[in-house]
């Protein structure tokens, strides 16, 4: 019998980036679109896990499916890890990707390239239909730009600087991106668990 999991995300894009990193998994993958009537989760959490383990084992309930569920944030060495769980909404409620990088940059105005070391972490979160979770931890470690730089990607992409590339993540195409990220660092680390699942 072929398992179906569910990605607790209604965002397609995120359901393509993430059967990109899975290939050869004989999976049927879902989203939350696909299940009327299941709840948004309130991303409250101190940590990317508890939101990734809320979120997972929330749809896995409701679904009565396997769930994998993803919390990505932006750490910043000189900000005290700033700003971390709160990354997508670093400049206040309803704020765009632009007042967020906007927001960070006059943060570390001033200050040299040595001390604008960062990283992306992203926790991927696997729960069984019964609510039993696993957690993985995917790092992209690199410096913030001084200013943006590319087009591609999203959020902090244009000012990121991946270490030992000299490019943003914007300035990479999606392809070199899924290679390297913090999201497919996390994908690696949850891959025997999916392959299991697959095999069964």
């Amino acid at each position: 019998m072929i398992q179906t999991v569910v990605l607790a995300t209604r965002n397609k894009h995120k359901l393509g980036e993430i059967l990109d990193l899975i290939p050869g998994l004989n999976l049927i993958m879902k989203t939350l679109e696909d299940f009327p009537g299941a709840p948004d989760v309130i991303e409250d959490g101190e940590t990317l896990e508890a939101n990734a383990v809320k979120k997972a084992k929330s749809a896995a309930l409701f679904c009565g499916l396997w769930a994998l569920a993803d919390d990505t944030g932006l750490y910043v060495d000189a900000l005290g890890g700033a700003p971390g769980v709160y990354s997508a909404r670093y400049a206040g409620s309803g704020c765009s990707y632009t007042d967020n990088n906007r927001k960070l940059l006059g943060e570390l105005a001033g200050l040299g390239p040595e001390k604008r070391t960062a990283r992306f972490c992203c926790v991927m979160a696997l729960s069984s239909p019964g609510g039993s979770v696993i957690a993985v931890e995917g790092r992209l470690e690199g410096v913030i730009a001084s200013a943006a730089s590319g087009t591609g990607g999203f959020g902090y992409d244009p000012l990121f600087i991946v270490a030992g590339l000299g490019k943003t993540l914007a300035d990479i195409t999606a392809e070199e991106k899924n290679a390297l990220s913090h999201r497919a660092d996390a994908i690696r680390k949850i891959t025997p668990w999916l392959t299991r699942l697959s095999d069964s």
